[in-house]
């Protein structure tokens, strides 16, 4: 493996290095060629090969194979890698536990390095009140979990990538996705909070990259978001801040309608970006976009050499990674605890967070819109969750459970009839419990529950039926709804869905602990 000598690179070669190819998915074979030649005339700083495609491990393999340079190879990690995978990233935050944070770092560096990876963007260190993806909103607590999770990867073997930097909060919650999102934060209020995380990791050594968002931040900068911002950019670089730095997704609306595909590539490398992630193909149109930045003054000689530079020094990072770290008995048991671990409770003074076994108790479980009752099939999957949330299984773990126990499963947008059903039928049980669930998916806006669902809930506490409530995902989406005494809350997993019922028949501690501050009606 030969590490690339910034003085021998051509122009071509050096916007090549600033680069990053999407290799996966339905690519085109004239535009995987094209990848390779870049790879092989080394023009190129980095390939992202998400995994869970189907040629996932093919294009891994040719990638390592062709490469005689240690380009950086990079993917997603939020819920880990591999077979090693928790229930979305704030899995990890409710444990509370820098161990857990660690086991979760170095599992996933060893799937990711045994896969072929040597860069995984994770951790999230965003500070988004709610978020299913982030540790919480402590900014102490959650440079702690950071900064062990990376101990963990860069004891795996692989490099990190901190994001979304610089955080901020969200003024109208707006996905980045769909349209562009602002921050009405200054400077100052984000060395505050939201920036403690990347000067923690940061003062340790252990800030390997950064990947910076879309937010615009109008009191910094009110003509570009953080991606195209030099002046939000320049605020870590000043912080003595020495690693790459990527953009998200630039296929994104709230950069594609607002700044053109060549523009923007520009502007980001200008702002000093040192990867530009389209995420989008074809790679051959894409990267030509960057090489008509160039041609038209976009991008100027010394910030490509600067980039280029700090790509080179990611590099040869990688070289210095470890190659044969491998997981411990231990290891593996304790990063399968992590989903488990993750359940608490918010339940009222002197009420128990459990329900008798044997009573005749009767479950209510929302579930997915297209879900077909009879055999689970999906015919339209707007919300494909991965398979985390099967009614039939929750069914099987309540029979064993609660074996005098009832249910009936509803829609999460119910019908007429299954509203109906569902009041008179919960009328004769000794505990009546609700399972609810919500997920966040790109391109999806706001997590909410359905008006309809809320209205249901809400009838049924005028009388106070609703004993206990499990929800698996954000705990946020359940503030519209009446008090309930005790709500057990867990992540989005087969692992805790089973953990939360095992809570409430007092078979399994909740360890777990809030990580957000929100309160029912």
């Amino acid at each position: 493996m030969k590490e690339l000598n910034f003085e021998e690179l051509t122009t071509r070669q050096k916007l090549g290095m600033v680069y990053t190819a999407i290799l996966h998915g339905e690519i085109s074979e004239d535009d995987e060629k094209f990848v390779l030649e870049l790879i092989k005339g080394h023009s190129l700083g980095a390939v992202w090969i998400q995994q869970g495609y189907e040629n996932t491990i093919p294009m891994l393999k040719k990638v390592r194979e062709i490469a005689d340079y240690p380009i950086l190879i990079i993917t997603d990690g939020e819920s880990g890698v591999g077979k090693y995978r928790v229930g979305k990233h704030n899995a990890v935050g409710t444990t509370g536990s820098e161990k857990s944070a660690y086991i979760f770092g170095k599992t996933m560096g060893v799937a990711a390095r045994e896969m072929g990876y040597n860069v995984v963007c994770n951790p999230v260190i965003d500070l988004k009140d709610g978020s299913m993806r982030c540790y919480g909103t402590d900014a102490d607590k959650v440079t702690e979990l950071a900064i062990s999770q990376v101990r963990g990867m860069h004891d795996g073997g692989v490099l990190c990538v901190a994001k979304h930097y610089p955080g901020g909060n969200d003024v109208g919650d707006m996905d980045s996705h769909m349209a562009e999102s602002v921050s009405d934060d200054t400077r100052e209020s984000l060395f505050e909070t939201h920036l403690k995380p990347y000067l923690g990791l940061n003062g340790e050594g252990l800030l390997d990259g950064i990947m910076v968002g879309h937010k615009k931040f109008i009191n910094i900068d009110d003509k570009y978001p953080a991606s195209l911002s030099k002046k939000v950019i320049d605020i870590i670089r000043n912080q003595r801040y020495n690693g790459f730095i990527i953009t998200d997704a630039l296929s994104m609306m709230s950069i594609k309608a607002m700044y053109g595909e060549m523009e923007s590539k520009g502007l980001s490398v200008s702002a000093g970006v040192d990867l530009l992630l389209p995420y989008a193909r074809p790679n051959m149109e894409q990267f030509g976009q960057c090489v008509e930045a160039y041609e038209k003054g976009l991008i100027s000689d010394e910030c490509l050499n600067e980039a280029v530079k700090r790509v080179l020094i990611a590099q040869h990072k990688v070289t210095l990674l470890p190659v044969d770290t491998e997981l411990s008995d231990d290891d593996i048991e304790e990063f399968q605890s992590i989903n488990k671990n993750g359940v608490y409770t918010r339940t009222d003074k002197d009420i128990p967070h459990t329900i008798s076994r044997d009573g005749k108790h009767y479950f209510v479980i929302v579930s997915k819109q297209e879900l077909s009752f009879e055999n689970e099939k999906v015919d339209v999957d707007t919300f494909s969750n991965e398979g985390w949330f099967q009614p039939a299984r929750i069914v099987k773990k309540i029979n064993k459970l609660f074996p005098n126990a009832n249910y009936k499963i509803i829609h999460e947008f119910p019908s007429q009839l299954e509203m109906k059903r569902t009041l008179y039928d919960t009328l004769d049980c000794d505990k009546l419990v609700f399972i609810t669930f919500s997920e966040m998916k790109a391109f999806c806006g706001r997590e909410h529950l359905t008006r309809r669902l809320e209205n249901l809930i809400e009838a049924m506490q005028i009388t106070g039926r609703i004993s206990s409530l499990i929800h698996l995902g954000n705990p946020h989406v359940l503030k519209n709804l009446p008090h309930i005494p005790n709500v057990i809350f867990g992540g989005q997993s087969t692992e805790s869905v089973d953990a939360t019922l095992e809570v409430l028949a007092g078979e399994y501690p909740a360890k777990g602990v809030a990580t957000y501050d929100f309160k029912l009606k």
